[in-house]
């Protein structure tokens, strides 16, 4: 009788009809892939499939999951296609240029690498690889809290702007020691994240009884002997939904922004906005920026999506502080529609780990590839040379 191959032999065998070409070898159950010398996809969506077939089936609902239905989830997506874009002609676009300025630092393009957590669920090198093909990029990574991998390790290996989102823990001294941390290893920006008083319920990681591997741990805690460095084990639902009911604060107010930004002397940013009055409020606190942000649609499902928000955000708010936005971004012609509502930039968290999965630093060398190579063409096609040519006026009046 011939003998069945196993799952992780399946994924393998999926990722090379996909046209993936490489060695493999299995750890932990997983294919991990040794990358072609350079990875060219017409699109995202190759390197989505590409992803799939590389990662664990564990490892890969965390990423790809979002709350409960997951409507927002997908909203998020498919609400850009509801923007059109009214294009401008004979506008001279021989040259564009899509250097921008966010938070003061020069950037190549407007699209920033977004927290995402566990990045060595995706690649050995982790976090690493991602700040390397960041900083090559000349653009920010954005360094998560629930990294595997420390953050002065990160900043040794960086070559561009590094901000730090950050959870406040109910253990107020382990966060300012925390942000203490990051002062000294060197991070530009504190992204604190206001959208998880509790974490969502994702269906699949309920499922699969979502945990990390005994070699991972949470390496920003490790050592602290505070618990904060590990998931709890031995629970009937997700082990990262545990953790936050236990470690992270619920309850934080206005109240505790001003506490954080009399800790440091960091520029804070504020993620997960979605509503005109509360940017008004954060700017009125001093902050340097907000991200509209819907956590990816992993948390409230039926949040509206984040590219229908970011309009009257910037609105609310003119010129006071900066305005980014994260959510369902896959396409150059999706930042070119965010930046036309008023964003200075986007942010990108998914297929960055899709990029890592399938290749790791060249893998999400790719993706930010991919999306500025977009951006460039989005841009000639619509008349607009530089960014600062990029207006409201480009999104269809009422869409």
């Amino acid at each position: 009788m011939a003998s069945v191959p196993s799952h992780g032999q399946l994924r393998l065998q999926s990722a090379r009809r996909a046209g993936f070409s490489a060695e493999c070898h299995l750890a932990g159950g997983r294919p991990c892939f040794t990358p072609p010398v350079e990875l060219d996809p017409v699109d995202l969506s190759e390197l989505e499939e590409l992803a799939r077939a590389a990662l664990s089936p564990m490892a890969w609902d965390y990423y790809a999951s979002g709350s409960d239905d997951e409507i927002t989830l997908a909203r998020n997506q498919s609400a850009f296609d509801r923007y059109e874009l009214h294009y401008r002609v004979l506008a001279g676009t021989a040259q564009r240029d899509m250097t921008t300025s966010v938070l003061g630092a020069r950037l190549s393009s407007p699209v920033l690498v977004a927290p995402t957590a566990f990045h060595r669920l995706a690649h050995p090198e982790g976090e690493l690889a991602t700040a390397r093909a960041a900083g090559a990029a000349g653009t920010v990574f954005v360094l998560s809290t629930l990294s595997n991998t420390r953050v002065e390790d990160v900043m040794a290996a960086a070559s561009g702007p590094v901000w730090f989102q950050l959870y406040v823990y109910r253990d107020r001294g382990a966060t300012e020691a925390l942000v203490r941390r990051v002062e000294a290893a060197g991070c530009s920006a504190l992204v604190l994240t206001v959208d998880t008083p509790l974490l969502g319920r994702r269906r699949r990681d309920v499922r699969n009884r979502f945990n990390l591997p005994d070699e991972l741990r949470i390496e920003n805690q490790y050592g602290t002997g505070s618990g904060l460095d590990r998931l709890p084990s031995s629970v009937s639902d997700s082990g990262l939904a545990a953790y936050f009911a236990q470690v992270i604060d619920p309850g934080l107010t206005w109240r505790d922004v001003e506490w954080l930004r009399g800790i440091t002397r960091l520029p804070l940013l504020i993620k997960g906005v979605v509503r005109a009055d509360d940017a008004r409020r954060a700017a009125g606190a001093g902050v340097a920026g907000v991200i509209v942000s819907n956590h990816g649609g992993r948390q409230l499902d039926g949040a509206p999506a984040t590219v229908d928000v970011v309009a009257p955000v910037c609105d609310a708010v003119g010129d006071a502080i900066e305005v980014l936005m994260d959510g369902g971004v896959r396409r150059g012609t999706d930042v070119l529609k965010a930046l036309a509502l008023g964003a200075r930039a986007v942010l990108v968290g998914r297929p960055i780990l899709w990029g890592l999965a399938v290749g790791g630093q060249i893998g999400v060398a790719s993706v930010l590839g991919v999306l500025r190579r977009e951006l460039d063409l989005a841009m000639a096609l619509c008349g607009c040379p530089t960014l600062e040519s990029v207006g409201r006026d480009l999104i269809r009046p009422g869409a």
